[in-house]
């Protein structure tokens, strides 16, 4: 089986989880991306957080949540995305850049407006109480 190796930011607040929407797109996904060569996981997403939210992640606050996997979005049946999740601290203030369109707070209603692996998470965070 194919698949995706993403790393993926969980920050929520107030019972909803940030979540980013890409310029041209419809669906919304849950900050992140993909490592580039041999970036370590907390390389790639702070690299990723800050190219597409210009705000900076603390490494040494990243603390691993979960591993997900999934249906890939918009890819071919069978390719699937294995989402590397973790939850930490940042300085800055949020700015959309790069190919993100806004960034939005969703809750657990918003579900269906989410990628395949955004469910799981959704899911997952709605199960622990931290997602409502």
């Amino acid at each position: 089986m194919k698949w995706i190796d993403k790393l993926a930011w969980l920050e929520l607040q107030d019972g909803k989880i940030l979540s980013t929407r890409s310029k041209g797109k419809d669906t919304y996904y849950i900050p992140g991306g993909k490592r580039e060569g041999n970036e370590t996981d907390s390389e790639a997403l702070v690299r990723e957080i800050r190219e597409e939210l210009n705000i900076e992640l603390e490494p040494a606050s990243l603390t691993y949540v979960g591993t997900f996997r999934a249906q890939a979005h918009g890819h071919a049946a069978g390719i699937e995305v294995c989402m590397t999740c973790y939850s930490g601290t940042y300085k800055g203030n949020m700015v959309a850049s790069s190919e993100i369109e806004e960034f939005v707070w969703l809750s657990y209603a918003h579900r269906q407006q989410v990628s395949e692996v955004d469910k799981l998470i959704f899911d997952w965070l709605y199960q622990q109480g931290l997602l409502r």
